[in-house]
C-alpha cells in the first residue's frame, strides 16, 4: 500500500516532535546566580538536549513538584543548602539514582542515595582587623566568648546557612554545646539579626559590628569586586577558617537529584552526570566562587585562592538535616531571631 505525499509529511512530523522531545530537560532550580547560564548552554551545545529551566525560591518549587504529582513535567531539582536537598528526599520526590560516574566522581560524605552534591562552600569567621584580635575568633566556639560582647552580626537564626551550621555543632558536640554556643552568641550581638551574608560583612568592614560568619562565596565575590568601594572594605577584614584543630570549616552544599515522575529520566541522568564532569565543575568555582564537589578537578579562581588552604569538616551532608529541627528549636529557646 502506498502513502499519499500528506500523510508521508504527517508521519515524518510526528516523527520529529517524538525525536524533539527526547531532547528536553525541564529543571526545576532555586540557584538564582546569572553565571549558571553558561553552565546550562555548554551542557545543550555537548548532547543537543534543550533545557526548560524554572526558578523559584526553594520551598515555593517544593510545593509546586507536589501539586503536580504524577503529571509533574519536571525532571531534576537543583538547589542550595543540604536541608533543603533533605527536605526534597523526606517528601518523597527524588528517584534512587545508581550512577557509576557519579559515585566515583562524588565523595561518599557529599551524596546520598538520590541525591548529589555538585558545589561546596564553607562558613568561615569574618573579623574586623582594627577591633577585633584575629587569635579571639579561632573557632565557631569562640563567637560566645564574652571578650566579643557587642561586636556579633548575624543574619537570621531561621535562616538554612546558620541552622546548617548549628545542626554540625549538634552533630560533633552535642545539644548542650550547640545551646551554650548559640546563647552566647545572642548575648553577643551588636544588634537584632538582619540581611544576609553579604550585609554582615559590610557592616564588620565599617565597624559597626567586630566579626560575623558567611559562606566562602560572598567573601570571594567581594573580593573580586572592582568597585573601588567595596576594595576598600575588603581591605579592613580578615577571613578565618575556624576549628582548624578540630572537625574543620563546617562545609555546605548545593545539588540536586532526579525526581520520581521525571518524564525525560535517560536526559536527567545524562544531566546530573554532566553536573559532575571536570567542566561543570569548573563553572562552580569560576562562576559562583563556590569549590567542586569532585576532588581531582583544580580551578584557578583568585579569590578563593587568596583564601589559602583549609581543613574541611567531613560531615556526611545527610546529618545537617538530621539535627536542623533541633537547631531551630535551640535558636528559638535562646532568641536567636
Amino acid at each position: 500500500m502506498k502513502l499519499r505525499p500528506v500523510l508521508i509529511a504527517a508521519v515524518i512530523t510526528l516523527a520529529q516532535s517524538a525525536t524533539a522531545e527526547d531532547k528536553i530537560l525541564n529543571l526545576y532550580s532555586a540557584r538564582h546566580y546569572q553565571t549558571d547560564e553558561a553552565l546550562y548552554a555548554n551542557f545543550t551545545q555537548q548532547t543537543g538536549i534543550r533545557i526548560n529551566r524554572i526558578e523559584g525560591k526553594e520551598d515555593e518549587l517544593l510545593e509546586r513538584i507536589r501539586n503536580e504529582g504524577l503529571n509533574s513535567p519536571a525532571d531534576v531539582f537543583l538547589t542550595v543548602d543540604a536541608a533543603r536537598l533533605a527536605k526534597a528526599h523526606e517528601l518523597g520526590l527524588f528517584a534512587p539514582l545508581a550512577s557509576k560516574l557519579l559515585e566515583t566522581r562524588i565523595p561518599a560524605h557529599l551524596r546520598t542515595e538520590d541525591w548529589f552534591s555538585f558545589s561546596t562552600r564553607a562558613r568561615v569567621i569574618v573579623y574586623n582587623k582594627a577591633s577585633v584580635k584575629p587569635e579571639d575568633v579561632q573557632n565557631y566556639a569562640d563567637l560566645a566568648n564574652p571578650k566579643l560582647k557587642g561586636k556579633l552580626c548575624s543574619r537570621s537564626g531561621s535562616h538554612p546557612y546558620n541552622l546548617s551550621l548549628m545542626a554540625s555543632i549538634i552533630a560533633h558536640q552535642g545539644e548542650s554545646k550547640a545551646e551554650e554556643l548559640a546563647r552566647g552568641m545572642v548575648a553577643n550581638f551588636a544588634r537584632a539579626p538582619k540581611g544576609g551574608d553579604t550585609d554582615q560583612i559590610k557592616s564588620v568592614a565599617v565597624g559597626e559590628c567586630g566579626v560575623t560568619i558567611s559562606n566562602t562565596y560572598y567573601v570571594a565575590r567581594l573580593l573580586r569586586s572592582t568597585k573601588p568601594e567595596e576594595i576598600k572594605l575588603m581591605e579592613k577584614v580578615g577571613v578565618i577558617w575556624p576549628d582548624q584543630s578540630g572537625n574543620g570549616a563546617h562545609i555546605n552544599v548545593s545539588g540536586g537529584g532526579m525526581l520520581r515522575t521525571a518524564p525525560h529520566k535517560e536526559a536527567a541522568v545524562k544531566f546530573l552526570e554532566y553536573l559532575a564532569s571536570d567542566q561543570a565543575q569548573r563553572y562552580f568555582a569560576d562562576g559562583n566562587n563556590e569549590w567542586p564537589a569532585v576532588d581531582s578537578v583544580k580551578v584557578a579562581n583568585p579569590a578563593l585562592e587568596s583564601l589559602g588552604k583549609f581543613k574541611a569538616d567531613k560531615l556526611p551532608v545527610k546529618n545537617l538535616a538530621m539535627y536542623q529541627s533541633k537547631a531551630q528549636i535551640i535558636f528559638d529557646r535562646v532568641g536567636f531571631k
